[in-house]
């Protein structure tokens, strides 16, 4: 009660628009800063896995994954949000668009080396490279939610949707108590910790990673909080990146844009990525190595617009923050980015160059 009172006397103040601006860039700054200095990435994940590894990057993945879902579960079960009334949860999801679309976004973080949301914080830190392939990211994310591709994205997501009028809760789908999410992500910890200790990673860098989980959690909480004092309908969300790059290109072009949550946040996670990059003498203008690497980027950079727009999410919007309330669509999204992004790797990188980060 202290926090719903504490966020209605901000909403007060502020009013419930730049207040639901101002959660997403404490959310994206916390992020930034704990993506920046952990390094974390799924497609560095999945590269890594696809070459018989289980490294650094496997660890911290994994203990980002555990954190979120960690987090998230122990907020549930606290009360300080309900995963029932998120907007991922509430509206049908799509099975054909989570395994397309998931298989397409794979395909192309390997190709522009970095999802979206590691795009955004390299970045930050003054690399040209993901400047290009998260523009082009963001206009086709647009053009794939309203655009010209957008009729194409609904007929393929229409192929096949979760029946009820909702997405797939899989704890309840699969009959697990109340603490059976809690379980399962102090299960997978474990595991990262294991995997942490036995590649040697500093305490530092494990409490970076865990960061990246808890900023999931923390979004969900605000705006779970904001949505239960304000006046006005609010979208229960936290960190993800493909609508929100469309929605924040989209702000600073059309006048008549108004704030919400996804307009703080991307610039959040630029904001803290750059500050500490910065604190750690990390910043570097880096441009395309050559003009094979600046097509496969910008290719992949289409690829994952389309894509993360049909699968419903990004690898954070669906890998993490679905992941971590047990959307059923967001699980397979998940998986169908590994599978599609290892494919990738076998048939294209590893004849071509060594595993980069």
């Amino acid at each position: 009660m202290d926090l719903l009172l504490l966020i209605e006397t901000l909403a007060e103040r502020l009013g419930e628009a730049p207040l639901a601006a101002l959660f997403g860039l404490v959310t994206g700054v916390t992020f930034g800063i704990a993506a920046q200095r952990s390094r974390f990435c799924l497609r560095a994940a999945t590269v890594e896995f696809a070459r018989g590894q289980l490294g650094d990057r496997m660890a911290v993945w994994l203990l980002t994954f555990s954190t979120a879902v960690v987090w998230v579960q122990m907020a549930e079960l606290l009360g300080l949000m309900h995963r029932a009334d998120a907007r991922m949860m509430a509206v049908p999801g799509s099975w054909s668009g989570a395994i397309l679309g998931g298989l397409i976004f794979g395909v192309g973080m390997v190709l522009a080396r970095g999802c979206s949301g590691r795009l955004l914080v390299l970045a930050a830190t003054g690399n040209l490279r993901s400047v290009v392939s998260g523009l082009i990211f963001a206009v086709v994310a647009q053009m794939s939610l309203s655009g010209m591709l957008s009729p194409l994205r609904d007929t393929l997501a229409q192929l096949w949707v979760t029946t009820g009028g909702r997405n797939m809760d899989l704890l309840v789908e699969f009959g697990l108590p109340d603490w059976g999410g809690l379980a399962l992500g102090l299960a997978i910890a474990a595991l990262a910790l294991a995997l942490s200790r036995h590649n040697r990673i500093s305490a530092a860098r494990l409490v970076f990673a865990s960061g990246v989980g808890f900023a999931v959690a923390l979004g969900w909480v605000l705006t779970y909080g904001l949505s239960q004092v304000a006046f006005d309908p609010v979208q229960i969300e936290s960190a993800t990146f493909t609508g929100p790059s469309a929605h924040t290109l989209m702000f600073f072009l059309d006048r008549n844009a108004v704030l919400d949550f996804d307009i703080g946040l991307v610039p959040g996670v630029f904001i803290g990525a750059m500050l500490a990059a910065w604190s750690a003498g990390e910043m570097k203008l880096q441009a395309f190595d050559d003009t094979a690497t600046m097509r496969k980027a910008m290719m992949g950079a289409v690829l994952m617009g389309f894509g993360g727009m049909l699968a419903g999410g990004c690898a954070i919007g669906a890998g993490v923050t679905g992941g971590s309330i047990f959307a059923g669509t967001a699980w397979l999204a998940l998986f169908c980015m590994w599978i599609g992004a290892m494919a990738t790797d076998l048939l294209i990188d590893q004849r071509l160059q060594p595993a980069t980060a």
